[in-house]
């Protein structure tokens, strides 16, 4: 995929969704009448992305490019309201002029759907052009689906992670967002609460390298080989692909797949960790949907609405939470960056004693002489000292 993921994964902010399917019509405020609130989108200036991510310090990278795109992902922390953000920098020969990434950036920007890890804040100072995005603290469909530790993902999960794709992708085209660039399992990222979220990352055009397809050739759209455009079918083209990484577990070539589906061989598409727990039926239901999304012709393919309907139809365990089916802990919050201390609280944490008293006569600290009497004084004394440790 010519990318490398950590151990962090992009994009996270505190969901609030229920556990259960949701229909498309419910996607904008949360569904079943709850209203999802998110951040208004901020344009931030290039201090405030510093203090964010540590002066994009090298340990807080969750993924990079190679040095043909040599774009970073960062974890950061809004200092302002404490929120986990994604902020991916683009490398300083990208969008060269500032108000088409800004009017990019603002569009997207006021895309905000339970389905998307949505787009929060840009920054475009000198050279700079920095995206800021929701946090997704729990990896990426290829870490879940072709790296697995603990068990593969089940078909369930897998069949929720098509509909959930297709929803976010309906909503887009809705808004008039239709188009998405490099559809892949890395552009899938799983919330808080083990729900799957697209990037909105994809839904960026392209700087002016003009390269909107960073994977292996084999997995193209065929219309984008001629002639190097991507169009809504494009990406309904890479949703097939994807969907034959859900039922495989692996990455299969379209072609290669569909000459097992023509020979009828479907079963052989199949992931073996599958075994026994889905039916032919809903197997069979996939794999034809696949190959309609795979079809050469654009126009044969269908529309994300169209997807959307057909998946809705194969749930399973559709009132079990994402995240009992994909085996984390509920909640789970990305980990704390360290305490920034005071030198008077460095001094508390080595037992300096004379650095604590030097710095205690610098900011006027007095003994208890005359407030022994006082009611709770030595308390309120502790407390004051206490708050210079912070």
């Amino acid at each position: 995929m010519g990318a490398r993921c950590s151990k962090f994964s992009i994009c996270w902010f505190q969901s609030h969704l229920k556990a259960t399917v949701l229909e498309s019509s419910d996607l904008d405020n949360g569904g079943k009448g709850e209203k999802q609130t998110w951040p208004s989108f901020t344009e931030f200036s290039l201090e405030h992305m510093k203090a964010a991510t540590n002066g994009f310090s090298s340990d807080n990278i969750v993924s990079e490019h190679g040095e043909k795109a040599p774009n970073v992902v960062y974890k950061g922390k809004l200092l302002k309201n404490d929120l986990w953000v994604a902020v991916k920098r683009f490398n300083k020969f990208a969008w060269p002029d500032p108000r088409q990434f800004l009017e990019e950036a603002r569009a997207v920007g006021s895309l905000r759907s339970e389905r998307l890890a949505n787009l929060i804040g840009c920054c475009c100072e000198g050279e700079e052009r920095l995206l800021v995005a929701e946090f997704m603290p729990h990896e990426t469909l290829d870490k879940h689906l072709f790296h697995w530790e603990n068990q593969p993902m089940k078909w369930a999960m897998r069949l929720r992670v098509a509909l959930y794709l297709a929803q976010a992708l309906e909503y887009c085209s809705s808004k008039g967002r239709a188009l998405y660039h490099d559809l892949n399992a890395y552009r899938i990222l799983f919330d808080n609460d083990g729900n799957p979220r697209l990037s909105c990352f994809g839904l960026m055009k392209n700087s002016r390298d003009g390269k909107s397809y960073s994977t292996n050739l084999a997995f193209t759209p065929p219309e984008y080989l001629r002639t190097g455009r991507v169009t809504a079918e494009s990406v309904v083209y890479s949703f097939g692909t994807l969907l034959l990484d859900l039922m495989s577990g692996k990455h299969i070539p379209p072609s290669h797949a569909l000459d097992l589906i023509r020979g009828k061989n479907f079963l052989m598409l199949m992931d073996s960790a599958l075994e026994g727990h889905f039916s032919n039926d809903d197997g069979a239901e996939l794999v034809r949907l696949a190959s309609r999304c795979l079809q050469y012709e654009a126009r044969e393919r269908p529309n994300a609405k169209s997807l959307v309907v057909s998946l809705m139809s194969v749930q399973k365990e559709a009132e079990v939470p994402s995240y009992v089916l994909m085996g984390i802990p509920q909640g789970t919050t990305s980990p704390k960056q360290p305490l920034s201390l005071t030198p008077f609280g460095e001094a508390c944490l080595r037992f300096d004693l004379t650095a604590i008293h030097e710095i205690l006569e610098e900011k006027g600290y007095q003994d208890d002489k005359g407030i022994a009497n006082e009611p709770n004084a030595g308390h309120l004394e502790l407390q004051e000292t206490w708050r210079y440790c912070f």
